[in-house]
C-alpha cells in the first residue's frame, strides 16, 4: 500500500524574511519537522559546481530526506527563436543538475507573454494575459511544445521527468496543461499541480 510522502520546497523558507537561508538549513529544518524530502529551488542554490551539488545530496541523505525535484524558471513563450534556444539550453543544464542531485524530476514552466508587467495585475486578471501584438496563443503553444520536445532526449538520458506545472502563462488552466501534455505524449513529460496557482 502506498503511503503519503510529505516534503517542503526550499522556497518556503526563503521569501518570508529578508534573510536568505542556505538550502542546507532548510533541509535540516525539514528533518526536524519529520518531513520526507525537499524540492530545491534552482535560483536559491549558491553554486552549480559539482562539489556543492554533492554536498546538498549528502545533507539530504544524512537527514533522511529525498530530493524530490529541482524547481527551475524558464519560459518558452517568445517569438524570438534565440530566446527560446537560450531557455532550452538552461533547461538541459538543469536536467543534468537534477541528475547529479539524484532528483527524479524538474519543475517545468510553459512561460508567459510578459505583456502584464505587474504580478498583482496578472493575479487580478486570473493569471491570463494578452498575447504579443501579431501573435496568438496557438503560436505560443507551438513554441512551448517544440521546445519541450527538444528537451526530452536529455530527460530520457538522465532519467529526469519534466514535471509541467500550472504556473501562470499558458498553463494557468487545466486545459492549457493538458493541451501541452497530450500533444507531446511522452513518458518523460508529466505534470505537477500547484494548488495555489489553480
Amino acid at each position: 500500500m502506498n503511503s503519503l510522502h510529505i516534503g517542503t520546497s526550499t522556497y518556503s523558507y526563503w521569501h518570508f524574511k529578508e534573510e536568505r537561508v542556505p538550502i542546507e538549513y532548510v533541509m535540516e529544518q525539514a528533518a526536524v519537522l519529520g518531513l520526507d524530502g525537499v524540492e530545491i529551488l534552482h535560483v536559491q542554490m549558491e553554486s552549480e559546481d559539482n562539489a556543492y551539488l554533492q554536498r546538498l545530496k549528502r545533507t539530504g541523505f544524512i537527514n533522511g530526506l529525498d530530493i524530490y525535484c529541482l524547481s527551475i524558471h524558464q519560459s518558452f513563450v517568445s517569438p524570438d527563436a534565440e530566446i527560446r534556444k537560450k531557455n532550452i539550453a538552461h533547461t538541459l543544464k538543469c536536467i543534468e543538475i537534477a541528475y547529479k542531485l539524484g532528483a527524479p524530476a524538474i519543475r517545468l514552466n510553459s512561460g508567459r507573454w510578459g505583456t502584464l508587467k505587474s504580478f498583482d495585475e496578472l493575479m487580478a486578471n486570473g493569471g491570463v494575459e494578452p498575447a504579443l501584438p501579431g501573435y496568438t496563443e496557438d503560436d505560443a503553444f507551438e513554441w512551448v511544445i517544440d521546445s519541450i520536445e527538444q528537451c526530452l532526449p536529455k530527460a530520457a538520458e538522465c532519467g529526469v521527468i519534466l514535471a509541467l506545472e500550472n504556473h501562470w502563462g499558458l498553463t494557468y488552466s487545466p486545459e492549457g496543461v493538458n493541451r501541452i501534455v497530450e500533444s507531446i505524449n511522452s513518458d518523460w513529460l508529466k505534470v505537477t499541480m500547484d494548488c495555489g496557482n489553480f
